[in-house]
């Protein structure tokens, strides 16, 4: 049974999440998540990872995640907005290119990260 954490609490989550990409620090980026997240993105088949676009635990999504990193060397998020439910934040943000993009992210009675969706806008 989750959880239900504070609004706030997860907002600032949120905040946290774009400040760690925004500095580029990969660490304080995955220590916001559990060992056994679950990652689920259009991008990840696309950078020869998992064919179904899911990547499991902290150590793959760490590969993921650099490997991805050192093809965006501009990477940039501008928060647009944060939404709230009692166990997730949907971080509302633009990447450097403009695009919109939400994160969903369900976290666990601890705070952490357990999963992590990345919704693209279609077209």
């Amino acid at each position: 049974m989750s959880q239900h954490h504070a609004p706030s609490t997860l907002a600032a989550l949120g905040r946290t999440w774009v400040e760690a990409w925004n500095a580029r620090d990969l660490e304080r980026v995955l220590s916001l998540y559990d060992d056994a997240v679950v990652m689920a993105s259009d991008r990840i088949p696309a950078l020869g990872f998992d064919a179904s676009g899911t990547v499991r635990g902290k150590d793959t999504l760490r590969a993921y995640w650099a490997k991805a990193l050192g093809l965006l060397p501009e990477l940039h998020f501008t928060l647009v907005d944060l939404f709230v439910s009692p166990d997730s934040v949907v971080v509302f943000y633009a990447n450097e290119r403009g695009k919109k993009i939400c994160e969903y992210l369900r976290v666990n009675e601890a705070g952490l990260i357990v999963q992590g969706s990345a919704n693209h806008l279609v077209g």
